[in-house]
């Protein structure tokens, strides 16, 4: 099986309450930006929050500088 059909059958299949690991590397979210070494930070699915492309509301694990929930982009996102 090829690495991108089973990088796109995981992000079709992100449900709520599912734990996951996310890649927030070189991402600014509410002014906080994230270095790169924040590559696998974990986290629970909330809801999807755009179909097309895909994005994700995830309640984090540990909170950053106080950030909690963050929009991620389904390619950002594995199953833990």
């Amino acid at each position: 099986m090829s690495s991108n059909w089973s990088r796109a059958r995981t992000r079709e299949m992100l449900e709520p309450g599912q734990r996951v690991t996310v890649d927030l590397s070189g991402l600014v979210i509410k002014g906080v930006s994230f270095s790169g070494n924040v590559k696998k930070a974990l986290g629970t699915i909330v809801q999807q929050v755009s179909p097309a492309p895909p994005v994700y509301l995830v309640e984090l694990l540990f909170s950053f500088k106080g950030i909690k929930r963050v929009e991620v982009p389904g390619e950002r996102i594995h199953l833990a």
